[in-house]
C-alpha cells in the first residue's frame, strides 16, 4: 500500500472517512463529493490501480461487496435503484481501483450517462471494431 495513496490510508485507518463497510477484502465509505447523498466508494484493501490489475481470485469477493452496497442503498435511503460505475485511468481521480455506488431516484436530475453517445458509420465499421476486440480476446 503506497503511503501517498489516500484510499490506502483510509484502508489502513490513517485517514478519516465515513466507513459503511469494512472487512478483509475492502473498505466502503461515503464519497466526500457525492453525486447524491449516500454515494459510496468501494475500494479493495490491496493497492490495485485498475480493474485489469485486480487478481482473478479477488473478482468475486470484491464485486460481492459492491453488490451488497448496491442492495443496501435503496433500503437505507429510500432510493429506487443505484448507478454503479468505475473508471480505469481516464477520469480516475485517485489511482486506486474504486467502484462508485450512487443512489438513484426517478427525476433526480442525473440524465443517463455522463458522456456523449456516438454511432458506428456502418455495419462494416462495427464489424471491424468487433474483429479487433475478438482478436485481442483470442
Amino acid at each position: 500500500m503506497p503511503a501517498a495513496c489516500i484510499f490506502c490510508a483510509i484502508a489502513r485507518g490513517e485517514a478519516k472517512a465515513e466507513i459503511v463497510l469494512e472487512d478483509e477484502v475492502c473498505v466502503a465509505f461515503l464519497d466526500v463529493k457525492p453525486l447524491f447523498l449516500g454515494h459510496v466508494l468501494v475500494v479493495p484493501k490491496a493497492h490495485v490501480v485498475t480493474l485489469p490489475e485486480l487478481p482473478a481470485e479477488m473478482l468475486a469477493p470484491f464485486f460481492t461487496r459492491v453488490q451488497t452496497i448496491a442492495r443496501a442503498l435503496p433500503l437505507a435511503l429510500g432510493a429506487q435503484g443505484t448507478f454503479v460505475a468505475m473508471n480505469n485511468v481516464v477520469s480516475q481521480s485517485v489511482p486506486h481501483l474504486h467502484v462508485h455506488v450512487v443512489p438513484r431516484t426517478k427525476g433526480d436530475g442525473l440524465k443517463g450517462f455522463f458522456w456523449p453517445r456516438t454511432k458506428y458509420a456502418s455495419e462494416a465499421a462495427m464489424s471491424e471494431v468487433g474483429g479487433k476486440l475478438r482478436s485481442a480476446l483470442g
